[in-house]
């Protein structure tokens, strides 16, 4: 299946650069592009993409609010596409921000074209882009900035949670794979992806990336633990 792709950003060679590249892969189609976030909520809700590529920074209307406008529609629209950040800067508040709001995760500008190439892919497959340790730097230094957790709220939501259920989202806070955590727990591939479903459907979270958030905020990991 072909997934359809729409660039946002200011600058247009980063556009044809990423559009180039991204339509000459067999399987992803470039249905778009936009110069500024409110010309990007537009053309995603006509052309309704699976992925939409955002840089952070952008005049009009920045990424941060272009991906809120797309991920918590106003009533009537139903097409919520995936949303994954473009930014120049490794450590970014709005990116953090993007990441709550229900983006699928983030990556740099500058990656090798083989991450952009796979970044849609894992995107489009329905994964949160948490992998790179610069994201895992990301969130730990923006919790890290944050007020202690406290003792209600997200720590509370945690109880709805079996052990095993706790230790998974704990080691996906930490930054491994579906794999990692299989290996750690000696548990099949599958088996982690089911506990990482009832994670989500009993925490009420989007995806991976919220996962993430909600294990800093909850203090169930602290920011710098390794």
């Amino acid at each position: 299946m072909t997934i359809r792709v729409i660039i946002v950003d200011d600058q247009a060679m980063v556009r044809a650069g990423f559009a180039a590249l991204l339509a000459a892969q067999s399987d992803i189609d470039v249905v778009g592009e936009a110069p500024d976030g409110r010309r990007g909520v537009e053309v995603s809700r006509t052309v309704h993409p699976d992925v939409v590529l955002m840089d952070v920074r952008m005049p009009e209307m920045d990424g941060l609010a272009a991906a809120r406008a797309l991920l918590s529609p106003p009533a009537g629209v139903v097409h919520r596409p995936k949303v994954l950040m473009l930014t120049t800067f490794d450590v970014d508040d709005y990116v953090y921000e993007a990441l709550r709001a229900g983006a699928s995760g983030f990556l740099l500008k500058d990656a090798p074209p083989a991450d952009l190439i796979s970044a849609v892919r894992v995107v489009a497959a329905g994964d949160a882009l948490l992998a790179p340790s610069v994201t895992r730097r990301l969130i730990a230094d923006f919790a890290r900035q944050r007020p202690a957790a406290p003792t209600g709220g997200p720590a509370l939501r945690l109880n709805a949670l079996t052990p095993r259920e706790t230790e998974v989202l704990e080691l996906i806070a930490r930054g491994l794979s579906n794999q990692e955590i299989a290996a750690r727990l000696v548990l099949a591939e599958q088996t982690v992806k089911t506990h990482i479903g009832r994670v989500l459907a009993k925490l009420g979270l989007r995806d991976r990336a919220q996962a993430v958030i909600f294990a800093y905020e909850s203090g169930l990991v602290a920011p710098g633990e390794t």
